[in-house]
């Protein structure tokens, strides 16, 4: 049976519903994962150091997808919870044109500006060149990148998200597969992985572009774009969390390798790049369930049934309690198995990679509860509380830790610096869940 956006949601609908979203995190992770793993055992150490320094300048470019994907899909909800279908599509219409424009402009600004960001990162002689060939490559690929995040949120509000996940897997699978042929068979080198990956964004941008397109069953359909282009400062307020997220994620990447580079070198960086990869399939739990359940709590608040609201708050709650046990059980228990896909090559990397996640998981704890808050208030469409979470989470907090504690605990201090972040942001999640209650009444 079709699950609505207007339905009353026990535990087995939300996870029905919100299922889709959180395979397609994790499996976006997972091809993710493959890519590293071929650069690393196939290209070699020094590759697979110089794709991780340059992911950072990527995903930055890459944000304004999610920028636009996250606010504008709860924008779109909270409309068509009010009833305007046709404003909703015209909503959705405009960011998707607007996307597409920016994309344009970031791919040429990256392709020509790649070399030096890479020498501001810190990339060696020998990294340079490889750092330059995968940016190049994959810049061809920015704009459907950035309308697959987009799209990957719009799904779910479209009332497709199964759609959306099958869309997600052909891009990875033919991600994963040109991965192994250009590397594991033929034998080229990293600029074959961007390769294996733009295509794999093509997939996954351009399918969902041509289904929205068309006359199709869901609540979108992509043609006239709005008028008001408010909508657009509302749709980047609202999503200016995920963006903030994002981009502060990449600013301490940076930050991390050029601490790793000064505490452990090149090894350290590798570390800190395998960790990244694991942590994407956890924490992409999280995530999907965040993308999963916003587009329903933007859609009540629409409507003003706040008790369906009070619904989903609380059991997403208990959901995400005992989801964060687990992982970070799981995650203790794997450690050694996790970083032996990466780093069974060299004794010294694989030591330092299995004590990193062991004390990086303990972080899966609390993440999942702040990831929530965040997304909460970006679902309501108060942006600004939304981005101020995401702004102590993941810039504020970190930087301060990744700076200190490494002076205390040495380079055990840098993997413990995102347990100690975590801790302070949920303070700040708590004090805004508990400041904003009466007002939207989700409590």
């Amino acid at each position: 049976m079709r699950i609505q956006l207007s339905d009353h949601f026990t535990y087995s609908k939300l996870i029905r519903f919100t299922l889709p979203s959180i395979a397609m995190m994790i499996f976006t992770s997972i091809y993710g994962v493959i890519d590293g793993f071929f650069v690393s055992n196939y290209v070699g150490a020094t590759p697979f150091a110089a794709l991780n320094l340059i992911m950072p300048f990527l995903m930055v470019m890459s944000a304004i997808g999610f920028l636009f994907g996250s606010g504008g899909s709860a924008l779109v909800a909270y409309t068509l919870g009010t009833g305007d279908r046709k404003g909703a599509n015209g909503i959705f219409s405009l960011i998707v044109y607007l996307l597409i424009a920016i994309g344009l402009v970031l791919s040429i600004v990256g392709f020509a500006i790649v070399r030096p960001v890479a020498l501001a990162f810190g990339a060696t002689d020998a990294m340079v060149e490889y750092c330059v060939t995968y940016t190049r490559v994959c810049a061809f690929g920015l704009i459907p990148f950035m309308l697959q995040n987009a799209f990957q949120s719009f799904m779910i509000v479209a009332e497709k998200p199964k759609l959306g996940l099958y869309v997600t897997v052909a891009a990875g699978v033919s991600n994963m597969v040109l991965d192994w042929l250009f590397m594991g068979v033929f034998g080229l080198g990293i600029g074959s992985a961007a390769a294996a990956s733009v295509i794999g964004m093509y997939v996954g941008g351009v399918l969902p572009l041509i289904y929205f397109s068309k006359k199709n069953s869901s609540l979108l359909k992509l043609g006239k774009a709005i008028k008001d282009y408010s909508s657009i400062a509302k749709a980047a307020l609202n999503g200016s969390s995920e963006f903030m997220t994002n981009v502060s994620m990449s600013i301490v990447n940076m930050l991390y390798n050029f601490q790793l580079m000064k505490f452990a070198g090149e090894n350290g960086v590798s570390a800190y790049g395998i960790i990244m990869y694991t942590n994407f399939i956890f924490v992409g739990v999280f995530f999907g369930y965040a993308v999963g359940v916003s587009p329903i709590i933007g859609y009540h608040y629409g409507t003003g049934v706040k008790k369906e609201l009070k619904n989903v708050f609380s059991k997403s709650l208990k959901m995400i309690a005992i989801a964060a046990t687990a992982m970070t059980v799981f995650a203790e228990v794997l450690a050694k198995p996790l970083a032996m896909i990466f780093a069974s090559y060299d004794a010294k990397l694989l030591t330092i990679t299995t004590r990193a996640i062991q004390i990086y998981s303990l972080s899966f704890l609390i993440m999942g509860f702040n990831i929530f808050g965040s997304a909460l208030f970006t679902a309501l469409n108060d942006g600004v509380v939304s981005a101020a979470i995401s702004f102590f989470r993941t810039l504020l907090f970190q930087v301060a830790s990744v700076l200190i504690l490494p002076l205390i605990f040495g380079l055990d201090g840098i993997w413990f610096s995102v347990l100690c972040a975590e801790m302070l942001a949920l303070m700040i999640t708590g004090l805004c869940i508990i400041k904003f209650r009466k007002k939207y009444e989700y409590i």
